[in-house]
């Protein structure tokens, strides 16, 4: 049932405090992901692995147990304390990438990649359902955007820092040196206090028995916006995670760099631009939404028609074009690299936000992670994968080229993410009345 908070009043340090650990936490562990990025060759060439080989390892493995358990963890995050919840995730969660740098096979890397999963499975839906009580419907775009910014300070810091590291130490003490600090952020958790759930909403008139967690997914899909706006982050994900898990490799197969100056440009230039994109479309997203809703679909439609084309540039730019930079050779298509990573990740809080809208406060946490578990399936998952086994089909034709043109994927992702947010304001003309999802 929904408990509503005996006043909205919330201290300022406590809600932005709240809002910063469910942050660091998400960024250690999508760091975990990222990481991925820069250890590919040197995995590849300790394990003799191929290319599919790789995808799997670095997505489908991780997604496949994400989505087995995704759902339960939701289901949890709705009964439970979410603080307690998030806080034994976050304990299995740096256990197990520990374990993943003592692996000593191919095989074992994968089971260890499969338990890392279960561990972070609980992460997002826990968070989105408690960021949508710590901020009122006009600024939780922002508040979503800043927590969503965390894939993009991660890639910075696995890009960066982390291709350092797996440069001079290797592989495994990355993992190693990752999974640490959630050690520290669970045992912090503990210590909070969680806001109470349905905080901004309006409270229902009459109780409502608990349904199943079928029941309550059928409820949800039941809402037309809510499943095409899941399907619409899934393709825009798929896409985006494995331009993401790629960028480095492609960099130094296409354009001949070092493996550490291609993460720290991955890094800086895609994450950092991100990064600023993530914050400035949640703040644009609620400083126009106030005048008309419609702006809560249109940028995201905006920065995917401006992604797509800037990532079909940098991806096709020739590599012979460069310019210098503090005494090094930069790629110009960086230039492009940086107008994608902004634009590109426009659909994010305005989408997460809408979720928090149409759906009823004791089911966010189950919506959510139903939008996770496709959001990795197609993301993580086949995303790379698909990336890795267009690039082996192509290489006899065009060699080391082969992963240039397979990252294109991204550009027809994006698009049929287009379509799918069109559908959206479709089941939302005017007059419609705004659906919810009954109460679990």
């Amino acid at each position: 049932m929904v408990k509503h908070a005996a006043s909205r009043s919330i201290p300022a340090w406590r809600r932005h405090g709240l809002l910063l650990l469910l942050t660091l936490l998400y960024t250690d562990t999508f760091i975990g992901r990222q990481i991925m990025a820069v250890m590919i060759e040197p995995i590849k060439q300790e394990f003799n692995a191929s290319d599919t080989a790789m995808g799997l390892v670095s997505g489908l493995a991780f997604a496949g147990v994400y989505a087995l358990f995704g759902l339960g963890a939701g289901r949890l995050a709705d009964r439970l304390p979410r603080t307690r919840v998030l806080a034994v995730s976050a304990l299995l969660w740096s256990a197990t990438t520990i374990i993943c740098g003592f692996a000593t096979g191919f095989m074992l890397l994968v089971m260890a990649r499969m338990l890392v999963a279960i561990g972070e499975s609980a992460v997002t839906p826990s968070s989105i359902s408690m960021i949508a009580d710590l901020y009122p419907v006009n600024r939780r775009a922002f508040a979503i955007s800043c927590y969503s910014t965390a894939p993009t300070l991660a890639a910075i810091v696995a890009m960066s820092a982390g291709a350092w590291l797996v440069d001079l130490y290797g592989w495994r003490t990355g993992f190693i040196v990752v999974g640490l600090p959630a050690c520290l952020i669970a045992v912090v958790m503990l210590l909070m206090r969680e806001p109470g759930r349905g905080t901004w909403d309006h409270p229902v008139a009459e109780p409502q028995a608990p349904l199943s967690l079928l029941a309550t997914l059928q409820s949800l899909w039941a809402l037309k916006p809510y499943r095409f706006l899941i399907l619409a982050a899934g393709m825009s994900t798929l896409g985006a995670n494995a331009y993401g898990m790629w960028n480095a490799t492609f960099l130094v197969r296409s354009h001949g760099l070092e493996l550490q100056q291609a993460g720290i440009l991955a890094g800086f230039v895609g994450g950092g631009s991100a990064a600023l994109g993530m914050l400035f479309s949640g703040w644009f997203t609620d400083r126009l939404i106030s005048a008309h809703p419609r702006w809560q679909l249109l940028i995201p439609q905006v920065g995917h028609a401006i992604g797509i084309l800037a990532m079909a540039t940098y991806l096709l730019w020739p590599a012979a074009s460069t310019f210098m930079l503090a005494g090094y050779s930069i790629p110009t298509a960086m230039i492009w690299c940086a107008l994608n990573g902004f634009f590109a990740v426009w659909w994010v809080g305005p989408c997460f936000s809408m979720i928090t809208r149409i759906v009823s406060p004791d089911s966010r946490a189950v919506a959510m992670a139903c939008q996770t578990v496709i959001v990795t399936l197609l993301g993580v998952g086949i995303g790379p994968l698909a990336v890795g086994a267009l690039s082996d089909l192509m290489a006899p034709l065009l060699g080391e080229e082969s992963l240039r043109y397979s990252l294109l994927l991204g550009c027809i992702s994006t698009a049929l993410a287009m379509g799918l947010l069109f559908m959206v304001g479709y089941c939302q003309r005017p007059g419609t009345p705004e659906p919810r999802a009954a109460l679990v």
